[in-house]
């Protein structure tokens, strides 16, 4: 299967300006080129391309870190030619990425004994660390079912419908059943009593979600432990929990430290974090962190020598660049739980000033909630005439990139624009965001209703006159004939003199 496709099946070649003095052919643009160019017109050709990439920096939709200090840009690219595989070639490398797990494990309160090693692994992200988390916990489970003598070929994770797709990827792929626990209208992440209720025997964990993509809200993880406990009383199992903070697992340590999410909890057996996101370093970094040497089967860590030594990995993929866990590493000592938390509250206070500015407006609910990852989910009031997808079109043209997206099942109903607050996004850039999103409501307050909301209204109309339906054919001409005369009018407008 092709996952590629073409720009342009009409323009097969790559032109460039700059480069017409070094290169007079056009290159393929699907092809390699049969001869060498020179390295300044390869350069130039890719520069010019990349220059219609949006800006980082004002990409609100990520979670991912778009900015790091300039000593650490220099470590990465110092040691960018590193495989991080090479374990027995580069052993401060594998050092550092130790340390990393054995800080992360203290930081989610790991019940290690004096001198004890933390049990983890450095991954490319979230994705591959909760990848490896299921493979953990579905090992186990088949384990402990064969040697009952019961059947283990249907595994099911309960979660919430409000889950990143890399837990559907897992469930997939290695043919788990994903049970989810619906949303509702003003409840946006999983219900711990549905949730429980959903559990069965063949129920390898249940997962929580600490700081939800939709609208960063910290899933109730101290509930969900309690009531799982209790079921597992009467029931005989031993249903584990697996905490998913992507997002969170840098933020809630910091800002809320008596939040009893982590490993204080009895059922939590492993939780994942993303590094590239607020654990403050470029796209590529992840983290798994498991309580203990029991919850990671031993079977599942591979043994290979011919690098140069033995060498223990689990891990989906081999090869991997070492730049981004000394990335990771700079940061944990660089900022500690100081700067950390610093840096975390800065977030949460531009967090605040953007929400306050959408609420002055009069045209926005709030759907995030103040205490969870620091982001900004709002919805329109009135979208009968315009809506939330408008909006995100026509801040493009300011730059800004912020995502407008319906909610998951039952709540599809719903649809919302959501600004992620970042280190680098300042509280001078959340008041330039609403100027400008104030902007674009007076133009589209100026600007006819798009067509299904046209349709929507005239029905709406009809149906309380009781007048004879239009059909949709006389209905979009109607529309048409209002965006001509619209159009007309501004034309003429344009070329009055003043």
């Amino acid at each position: 299967m092709v996952l590629s496709k073409t720009a342009s099946q009409s323009d097969v070649s790559v032109h460039s300006t700059f480069a017409s003095r070094y290169v007079r052919d056009a290159l393929p643009r699907f092809k390699m080129p049969e001869n060498s160019i020179p390295k300044e017109a390869a350069f130039q050709i890719i520069n010019d391309e990349l220059m219609l990439d949006g800006n980082p920096r004002l990409n609100l939709a990520s979670f991912v870190t778009t900015w790091m200090e300039p000593e650490c840009d220099k470590l990465i690219m110092d040691s960018i030619n590193k495989n991080y595989v090479d374990m027995d070639e580069y052993p401060v490398t594998t050092e550092l990425q130790n340390r990393c797990v054995n800080m992360i494990a203290h930081l989610f309160n790991a019940p290690l004994g004096d001198g004890e090693a933390a049990v983890g692994v450095g991954t490319v992200g979230s994705s591959e660390a909760i990848m490896l988390a299921g493979l953990a916990f579905k090992r186990k489970w088949q384990n402990k079912r064969k040697a009952e003598g019961k059947p283990y070929d249907k595994p099911n994770i309960v979660t919430g419908a409000n889950v990143q797709v890399c837990w559907e990827k897992f469930a997939r792929y290695f043919e788990v059943e994903l049970k989810e626990v619906k949303l509702r209208e003003d409840y946006y992440v999983m219900d711990p009593v549905k949730a429980v209720e959903m559990v069965d025997e063949n129920t390898i964990c249940v997962a929580a979600i600490l700081g939800s993509t939709l609208n960063g809200e910290f899933e109730d993880v101290k509930l969900l432990n309690d009531l799982l406990t209790e079921k597992n009383k009467e029931t005989g199992w031993d249903t584990p929990i697996h905490v998913d903070a992507a997002s969170g697992g840098f933020i809630a340590p910091f800002l809320y430290p008596e939040l009893e999410w982590d490993f204080r909890l009895p059922l939590v057996k492993s939780i994942n974090v993303s590094g590239h996101k607020y654990g403050l370093v470029y796209a590529g970094i992840g983290w798994v962190i498991w309580r203990s040497k029991e919850d990671l089967p031993e079977e599942l860590i591979f043994h290979i020598n011919y690098l140069g030594a033995d060498q223990p990995t689990f891990t989906l993929n081999f090869s991997k660049g070492s730049s981004q866990v000394i990335a990771q590493y700079y940061q944990l000592i660089r900022l500690g739980y100081e700067g950390y938390r610093n840096v975390m509250e800065n977030c949460h206070g531009n967090a605040m000033v953007l929400k306050e500015g959408l609420e002055k407006t009069g045209r926005f609910n709030i759907v995030s909630k103040d205490n969870g990852v620091p982001l900004v989910a709002f919805s329109l009031k009135d979208n009968k005439r315009h809506d939330e997808f408008e909006i995100s079109d026509m801040l493009r043209r300011f730059g800004w990139i912020v995502p407008a997206y319906t909610m998951p099942a039952d709540a599809q109903h719903i649809t919302v624009l959501r600004v992620v607050i970042r280190e680098d996004f300042s509280r001078t850039l959340a008041e330039r965001l609403v100027i400008d999103i104030e902007k674009v409501l007076h133009e589209l307050d100026t600007l006819p209703a798009k067509i299904n909301a046209k349709l929507a209204i005239a029905e709406e109309a009809e149906s309380q006159t009781g007048s004879v339906k239009k059909t949709d054919i006389e209905t979009q001409r109607e529309v048409m004939a209002y965006w001509k005369k619209y159009v007309s009018e501004r034309k003429s407008n344009k070329n009055k003199i003043c």
